[in-house]
């Protein structure tokens, strides 16, 4: 195996990962409630204007997604991905402690680590990055 191909393996499954998550915001994909649906969730969590907010965080994801699982402004695409964690964390998961199985943080750092450590190596070989260095 090289380091090429599990590069690229980490940057499709976390990438369109992220894709699914903001079609579900933007459009109610995959069982997802749209941007009215998530912006109440969102307002009643305290992040206002709540549709705004759900569209933006949307965005982020589906773009960001996008971009990483392409190795496309990798560094860019990895930012987008810690900016909607961080926001999770600070928002809904950091009260409940580390483990993801309380409710933790512990799967939204894990992404956080994942996304920075994509940054700093590249998007490996088989990346659209790749195509323009």
């Amino acid at each position: 195996m090289s380091i090429a191909l599990g590069l690229l393996i980490i940057r499709l499954v976390v990438g369109l990962s992220f894709m699914a998550h903001g079609a579900q915001k933007l459009f109610g994909w995959f069982g997802g409630y749209g941007p009215k649906g998530t912006g109440g969730w969102m307002e009643s969590i305290g992040i206002k204007p709540g549709v705004a907010m759900a569209v933006m965080a949307g965005l982020m994801e589906f773009v960001g997604g996008a971009l990483f699982a392409a190795g496309l402004g990798t560094v860019i695409a990895s930012l987008l991905i810690v900016m909607t964690m961080v926001v999770a964390i600070v928002k809904v998961h950091g009260k409940n402690g580390y483990w993801a199985t309380a409710g933790g943080y512990e799967y939204n750092l894990l992404l956080i680590a994942i996304a920075v450590g994509v940054a700093f190596m590249g998007a490996g070989t088989y990346s659209v990055d790749a195509l323009f260095n």
